[in-house]
């Protein structure tokens, strides 16, 4: 089979879709962006690799299958300049409406395009206790084991230490951006820890050199989060304000999840309450937990 797959961000929700590759069966093709065509680069999984830019030179293509996890106007637009023979995922209508395919609907159910409307669909997606993978795999009639992350070689990286902290989850949701990492940094360093924060860099692959040379993360739901699953590292992860019941483990986490999740649930506003109703000492201690430095901790 001929397969393409359309995932073109956000970074961590490429990540997170790569598990797919350790069961399709096929001549696999890749959509994404521009941006994350690095993370996806020399994989031998993959057949071909095409960015967002380049997108107009599949039109060349016959694809058995074309599993779309992009629910955007432009996406669906290309889907129909492309020739396939069978689709999972979003697509616009004869009417000019985003909608989906009947066997990818427990996903996009979910989502901003669902057929319920937001309001219900964040009420389900709230309400939905299954994993990304599995609502996805499943959908493609697969059932989901426990299949890991596949990441890119990082950059060597100079930066080191014990715990790395990804302080910042962007502009995009607010929220996410939890107010105690300052006090946190301090109260492990107290431990003797060695604590970085995790810089801005001009490439993914520094980023993930960055993560690697560390033993732990403490996060939110981010691509750092991803990038240290991906890598074996184990974690800490704030939840507050998006589901933490999508993230698998894989073993390696903690999630701690905000009391008011379902008040602040997929909002992109900010309110101060939503970065700061998880006390500093919560994470503190689940960090000793995850870590295993409660022994370190009273050493000291």
């Amino acid at each position: 089979m001929k397969i393409l797959i359309v995932k073109l961000g956000a970074s961590g929700d490429v990540v997170r879709t790569t598990p797919l590759l350790r069961v399709l069966k096929g001549d696999i093709h890749w959509l994404t962006s521009d941006l994350n065509c690095v993370m996806m680069d020399g994989r031998c999984e993959i057949g071909r690799l095409v960015s967002w830019n380049d997108r107009e030179t599949l039109s060349s293509e016959i694809y058995d299958l074309v599993i779309n996890l992009e629910d955007s106007v432009e996406v669906c637009i290309l889907l129909k300049t492309l020739k396939f023979r069978d689709l999972f995922g979003a697509y616009e209508d004869s009417g000019g409406k985003l909608t989906y395919t009947t066997n990818s609907s427990e996903w996009f159910n979910l989502s901003l395009i669902s057929n319920f409307g937001k309001e219900k669909a964040d009420q389900l997606k709230f309400q939905n206790r299954r994993t990304y993978q599995d609502l996805i795999f499943r959908g493609l009639g697969y059932g989901f084991t426990g299949e890991k992350y596949f990441l890119p070689g990082a950059i060597v990286s100079d930066l080191k230490g014990d715990v790395a902290i990804a302080e910042n989850c962007g502009s995009v949701w607010p929220m996410k951006n939890w107010a105690y990492y300052k006090e946190l940094k301090a109260k492990l360093e107290d431990l003797g820890m060695s604590v970085n924060y995790l810089p801005m860099r001009k490439s993914i692959l520094e980023h993930i050199g960055d993560i690697q040379n560390h033993k732990f993360l403490v996060s939110g739901d981010s691509l750092p989060m991803h990038i240290a699953l991906g890598s074996g590292l184990k974690c800490v992860t704030i939840f507050t304000c998006t589901s933490p019941w999508e993230i698998h483990d894989y073993g390696l986490q903690k999630q701690v999840v905000s009391p008011y999740l379902g008040e602040f649930f997929y909002k992109r506003n900010f309110e101060a309450r939503a970065t700061t109703c998880i006390s500093l000492e919560e994470v503190y201690q689940e960090s000793l937990k995850q870590f295993g430095l409660e022994a370190h901790a009273r050493r000291g």
